[in-house]
């Protein structure tokens, strides 16, 4: 009897080729393994497919409830945006996608299991780490690591054994990969820096010239960090980002054109679309901007950058992980309320917020007649506060020649 692997299964070209060569190579029994996070729609397609080209068995889990609740909610309170402009929306599925993977290779008895990324990617990383952390016994196959196929030859390759490879075809050799929480596009003309990316490739967005030019003014509600509402009706996570993600691209908003750095040191051109992610990513600072202090904002920007490195490096299952997890929900206690934002022309912005346990206080704020701020308190603290400043300047920075603070205007 054959040995079972189990493989993370796309319905894309990458994996449908994988069955049999798995099957021709290896001589696995092989179980496709298919996870929504949604990024499909018709699985009945899917799952034909990798029994069309081979697979003995096809599994398929819902993890949209997970992916929102476990992953890209938790990241969106974390502030996490890799490199500034990727919210991660692919790197935050894989660590799910791991786990799953184990479950079903336990539940079947498989020995190995397999996913369909090429060795100068980081879902190899994030796919590998994760299942090795969850399922430290199962063998991992990745068959674009070991083939010499070039996309091209992969596509003849199945043309060949007569398998069905969806949309993919010579005119329209784009990779992509979608979740609830963004979509990526890459390889073909946009491989090129220079090339300005088709509009074709586009499907989650409108263009800024055809976005409408009336804008759209939503409430944002949340509770304790997380999403929970829009203009007052309550949702669960999934509706929540759904109705974003139309409502978002219909006004341009979540574009983003990057040249990124991969895990494994190459620099790579990558498209996303993003819509809700990027708009509650903005409502979500505006409210923390009222509900945390100075020094929480400032220590949790570097912790949002050490948090969405960590995601994109695939070390979610960590110690590490957990640790700034912990910090991450901590701060959140009090991010509670609602922020308006207004969608236009491919940008959220912030137009209103509002937090029962806010530390803005119009009566400290306002030069108006309620202002209760005490401002002839300010020389005394101007003066300890500059205290060590006018120490250092008479004992040192005044007698030392070339000093900033003997040149005079002549010398200037």
């Amino acid at each position: 009897m054959p040995e079972k692997i189990v493989l993370a299964y796309s319905g894309g070209l990458d994996t449908t080729v994988a069955i049999p060569w798995l099957i021709e190579t290896y001589g696995y029994d092989v179980i496709a393994c298919t996870i929504d996070v949604g990024n499909e729609k018709d699985f009945t397609a899917v799952r034909e497919r990798a029994l069309a080209a081979g697979a003995s068995k096809v599994f398929v889990r819902d993890g949209k409830e997970d992916f929102i609740r476990y992953f890209a909610f938790p990241a969106l309170a974390a502030g996490a945006v890799y490199q500034r402009h990727y919210p991660l929306a692919t790197a935050l599925s894989r660590p799910l996608m791991a786990k799953l993977l184990v479950d079903v290779a336990e539940e079947v008895g498989a020995s190995a299991v397999a996913h369909g990324c090429t060795g100068k990617g980081n879902d190899q990383v994030r796919f590998d780490v994760g299942v090795r952390s969850l399922g430290p016994k199962l063998k991992i196959v990745a068959p674009m690591r070991e083939w010499k196929m070039s996309r091209e030859d992969e596509i003849a390759y199945a043309e060949e054994r007569n398998l069905s490879i969806g949309s993919v075809t010579r005119a329209n050799p784009y990779s992509t990969d979608e979740n609830l929480w963004g979509r990526s596009i890459e390889a073909g003309v946009l491989e090129d820096p220079w090339n300005e990316p088709p509009e074709d490739i586009y499907s989650w967005t409108r263009s800024v010239a055809d976005a409408p030019d009336e804008p759209a003014t939503i409430t944002i509600g949340f509770r304790q960090g997380m999403p929970v509402s829009i203009d007052g009706k309550e949702m669960d996570g999934e509706t929540l980002v759904r109705h974003l993600n139309e409502l978002s691209g219909l006004h341009g908003i979540g574009r983003i054109d990057m040249v990124e750095d991969r895990l494994v040191g190459i620099k790579s051109r990558e498209i996303y679309e993003s819509p809700a992610a990027v708009t509650l990513l903005a409502a979500h600072e505006a409210l923390e901007q009222m509900t945390l202090s100075k020094p929480q904002l400032r220590l949790k920007e570097r912790i949002a950058q050490e948090y969405a490195d960590l995601i994109y490096n695939g070390l979610w299952f960590t110690a590490h992980h957990q640790d700034m997890a912990a910090y991450v929900r901590s701060t959140q206690r009090y991010v509670t309320g609602e922020v308006r934002v207004r969608l236009h022309k491919g940008t959220p912005t912030p137009v209103g917020r509002k937090a029962e346990h806010s530390l803005y206080s119009y009566a400290l704020a306002t030069y108006d007649r309620g202002d209760q701020f005490d401002q002839g308190s300010a020389p005394g603290f101007i003066d300890l506060w500059g205290l060590p400043v006018r120490v250092q300047a008479e004992a040192q920075l005044l007698t030392e020649p070339g000093s900033p603070l003997r040149i005079t205007a002549a010398e200037e």
